[in-house]
């Protein structure tokens, strides 16, 4: 792989139903042009890419005219096609898209395999762009989309190699991931600090809200401020504790200055510049938007974690990959394991309030445990009616802290609140202020509202699934083979999630597979056979016993493709 800074180059095809459309050229580079071979093709009609409904590429004919890349010693662009390709077979809904420059040198590269397609479905309204490796010395260029599931556990959205961080190339990885994953752009995004990236974001997400990682800001204060770290070893806590733990932004405000004013830092550069732009990174300054983070302090494994415990200079890109692949097995396993624990372990309640029993059946454990913590919180506070009528007003404080304030109102018609914390529209669950006065005025139940899917044991139920398959039902199939190909990728990924439950079903998801896919064979040799069959709708839910529920020991890796003999392909 080669890097040309900043050239703006570039080719982009869109597909439109069976045919392509050249929907973007720029034709000026900021270098000399090298030689290029006469049999120039498009990638994807070899069928090496797949899956994405935008990709922008301008390559030779064949693979092997590809160049090596600066990925580690020995490793090579055909062994990444070649990856690309193995995966595509053994996941029909996997997407990948190559962006190659006029000589045929691969730029950047992403891909998405159906798990984090339906990752996303369920637990895509806040994403996290990790770009960490820039904080590792072996520099593989690798970054990920991911979020948080409904177990507090790490879960990723789609994966790139990214060569260049420019405008231009990040604008590119952005649209064609926003692509694979439907279209549907994220309530809120979590970055590093880049002008080019921030450029991009506006660009292509202008809807989302986009924040500074917190703890990527806090990892450059230390480097910034090693010498002052070093003479006051308290510093670095006491600056955590500002950011994670104050309850409002006059108190964070407070307590920064008297911090600052402490150490005798008011000229310090970094801290005034960080400062400024709290409103960019200090989540106290964007409680009204959701960013699924129930924990303030918990710290998700970033990829340079992942890098400092495999990777080295001499590592090479298929080292890399199936690194990284064992490591995404082990997630999925992680998320089987939490989901047996949810359904074959009660959460155990701390007190005999409907209220706490209601949320220990809805949430899971790990959220339950977050939620409890809330809850039994609100048990400690003084509150005061402030105001009467169809909207009442409340004053919540504490004895130990009288000065800090918080204010509910509540809305007796619809048993609805809401708090001056906005830790609900934050987190997505409710804060202690609110449940404080839900225990004064209703305490038996609260309302559905309140649950977020995505927090609960039901998270993964495939309502999205479902919606977006009769979006395409919608659509003519006999138009389009693109229509007909994305409608029975659904249903096989809607199967196998279903079938993956146990090995039970497993096994049985698997002879079912097998036998449809010998009946698809039969019917193309002889479509006028009109058998009689039983018809089943797989987007009707089906009662599952406990024996069918997920098991510790299960393996998730490549549920699609497994029932396909090896003459089958994707279209």
């Amino acid at each position: 792989m080669s890097m040309r800074e900043g050239c703006n180059a570039m080719m982009e095809v869109v597909r439109e139903s069976d045919h392509w459309i050249v929907s973007k050229l720029e034709k000026a580079h900021n270098h000399d042009l090298g030689t290029c071979s006469a049999n120039v093709g498009y990638i994807r009609a070899r069928g090496l890419l797949g899956g994405s409904d935008k990709v922008t590429m301008v390559g030779p004919d064949e693979m092997a005219f590809l160049r090596q890349n600066v990925l580690g010693e020995g490793g090579d662009a055909q062994g990444l096609i070649d990856y690309l390709k193995k995966t595509q077979v053994n996941d029909p809904a996997f997407s990948h898209a190559i962006q190659v420059d006029r000589n045929g040198c691969v730029v950047n590269v992403f891909w998405a395999d159906a798990r984090a397609k339906a990752a996303y479905r369920h637990f895509g309204d806040a994403v996290t762009f990790d770009t960490s490796y820039k904080k590792n010395k072996y520099m593989m260029p690798f970054v990920t989309f991911s979020g948080v599931n409904h177990h507090l556990q790490p879960v990723v959205f789609g994966c790139a190699l990214l060569m260049e961080e420019t405008e231009f190339s990040f604008v590119w990885l952005f649209e064609t991931w926003l692509a694979a994953m439907g279209g549907k752009a994220p309530c809120s995004l979590v970055t590093d600090q880049n002008r080019a990236m921030k450029a991009a974001i506006g660009k292509v997400f202008p809807n989302s809200c986009h924040r500074f990682c917190k703890w990527n800001i806090l990892g450059r204060t230390k480097q910034k401020l090693t010498h002052v770290y070093t003479e006051h070893p308290n510093l670095r806590d006491e600056l955590e504790s500002c950011v994670l733990e104050s309850e409002t932004t006059a108190t964070f405000e407070t307590t920064w200055m008297s911090i600052i004013d402490k150490y005798d830092l008011r000229k310090n550069s970094w801290l005034q510049a960080i400062y400024n732009i709290r409103q960019k990174w200090v989540p106290l300054y964007l409680m009204d938007t959701f960013f699924a983070e129930i924990a303030p302090t918990l710290k998700l494994e970033t990829m340079n974690d992942f890098y400092k415990k495999y990777f080295n200079t001499k590592t090479t890109l298929e080292v890399f990959l199936n690194q990284f692949n064992l490591r995404m097995a082990s997630q999925y396993d992680d998320e089987a394991k939490a989901d047996m624990d949810t359904y074959l372990n009660k959460a155990t309640t701390k007190t005999a309030s409907l209220i706490e029993k209601q949320a220990a059946s809805t949430y899971t454990k790990a959220v339950f445990s977050k939620f409890q913590e809330e809850f039994t919180e609100s048990l400690g506070f003084i509150i005061q009616k402030t105001g009467d009528g169809g909207i009442s007003k409340y004053s919540i404080t504490k004895d130990e802290d009288p000065s800090e304030t918080f204010y509910v109102t509540y809305n007796a018609s619809n048993k609805m609140a809401n708090c001056s914390c906005k830790y609900f529209e934050f987190s997505g669950i409710l804060c202690r202020h609110i449940l404080g006065v839900y225990i004064i005025v209703d305490p038996r139940t609260l309302p559905p509202d309140y649950f977020l899917k995505r927090w609960t044991r039901n998270a993964r139920d495939d309502d999205a699934l479902i919606e977006e398959s009769n979006n395409y039902h919608n659509e003519d199939p006999s138009q389009s083979i693109t229509v007909r190909y994305n409608v029975l990728c659904i249903d096989a990924i809607r199967c196998a999630e279903r079938g993956a439950g146990s090995e039970a079903v497993y096994k049985a998801a698997k002879d079912i597979l097998q036998k449809a896919y010998q009946e698809i064979i039969a019917y193309e040799r002889n479509p006028d056979r009109g058998s009689q069959r039983d018809v089943i709708n797989i987007n009707e839910d089906v009662t599952i016993d406990d024996q069918s529920m997920p098991d510790s020991g299960r393996k998730v890796t490549n549920l699609l493709g497994q029932f396909l003999d090896s003459s089958w392909s994707p279209v």
